[in-house]
């Protein structure tokens, strides 16, 4: 991966060494977007990657003086990117989706209490942040998109962090083994040891398929179908025909919320009680997150008299049919209590969980 600076960034290199920061501006501007997706990739969370993003541009600029130019700029710039996040990472519990932090709950009783402290992946906004298709280099072995799947992403997270940064610059950005020994300072065996058991944890956690390859298999048509028939089955409130487009084995799973539902019948009892009881009116916007076909679902206010923001719900694949929903919640409640849960789409939203799955991808504040 190594690679000889074009004269320009040369250049800008030695102006902003000199000081100049708009030099440096320029110099790090076309490896912003694929650092911030490597930072994460390394922490489930845009909020966090972009906070450990700032601050790697931060440590790179104050560097750069030390830049001797023995590796590649894009090379330095990703070392100083992983070092920062497994930093983050000592100081705050993993990232993970409901699936893998407690069992599947009885639909009967409804959702359940949130989770307060941040302990969950959070959806990527990839092509608002122009996340390119493709691989990153012909030593990759997964698409980018495909390195962002939510299933990828709740993967990485469950890796010991050395593991998971080893896997990521190997893996998904095609550093040799070499390079990534020293970005890391460690050993070439040890980079090849923890890649080898890597590659075990998170192949028994992923699908057989990726979406990538699932989305391409079903066409534009295909999804156009599936998407515009659950759309439609929703807002119609017809719960038989949403839990007829689901596998066997779904899940439906609502961070921060730790309640999740397994199976078509379970799923199907929860949205006849709980969103499609009658309740609530819903109005969905098509959007995509990770790499995937998303709904942004939006709820009918009384007092506002207009559609508010409510849950994005990135919906995951298995050929014409949907395996998994998850829906990311954007409400917040004072009271930490059933039955004000139960009522969560007439609760204030959440700033912060309105950024993550609303403003992040660009997406309106109100329908009307």
């Amino acid at each position: 991966m190594s690679a000889t600076p074009t004269t320009q960034e040369q250049q800008l290199i030695a102006a902003a060494r000199g000081g100049d920061e708009a030099a440096y501006g320029r110099l790090v501007e076309s490896y912003r977007g694929e650092l911030h997706a490597h930072c994460y990739r390394m922490l489930g969370s845009v909020h966090d990657a972009e906070d450990a993003l700032q601050e790697a541009l931060l440590r790179a600029w104050r560097g750069l003086p030390r830049f001797e130019g023995r590796s590649s700029l894009r090379s330095w710039l990703y070392t100083i990117a992983t070092n920062t996040c497994l930093n983050a990472i000592a100081k705050r519990p993993k990232r993970v989706l409901p699936i893998d932090y407690a069992p599947a709950a009885d639909p009967h009783e409804g959702p359940g209490e949130p989770v307060i402290e941040s302990v969950w992946v959070e959806p990527y906004p990839d092509e608002t942040l122009g996340l390119e298709d493709g691989f990153a280099s012909p030593e990759a072995r997964y698409e980018q998109r495909e390195s962002v799947e939510l299933a990828f992403v709740a993967a990485l997270q469950n890796l010991p962090p050395n593991q998971r940064a080893v896997l990521i610059l190997r893996e998904v950005l095609g550093f040799s083994a070499r390079e990534v020994a020293d970005s890391l300072e460690t050993s070439v065996p040890s980079v090849n040891s923890a890649l080898q058991r890597a590659r075990k944890t998170v192949e028994e956690r992923l699908p057989e398929q990726s979406q990538q390859a699932t989305l391409r298999a079903l066409g534009d048509d295909g999804l156009r179908e599936v998407v515009d028939g659950y759309v439609e089955a929703w807002q119609r409130g017809d719960v038989e025909a949403v839990v007829s487009m689901l596998t066997e084995d779904a899940s439906f799973t609502m961070p921060p919320l730790r309640t999740w539902f397994h199976g078509r019948d379970e799923i199907g009892i929860f949205l006849a009680g709980w969103p499609l009881s009658g309740l609530w009116r819903w109005r969905p916007l098509l959007v995509r997150a990770n790499g995937q076909p998303a709904l942004a679902f939006y709820s009918w206010d009384d007092d506002e008299q207009a559609y508010l923001p409510f849950a994005l719900n990135v919906l995951t694949l298995r050929g014409d049919r949907i395996s998994d929903v998850t829906a990311f919640i954007s409400r917040a409640t004072p009271v930490p209590d059933r039955e004000v849960i139960a009522r969560l789409p007439e609760q204030p939203p959440d700033a912060e969980r309105t950024a993550a799955a609303f403003e992040n991808f660009g997406l309106p504040e109100r329908l009307d």
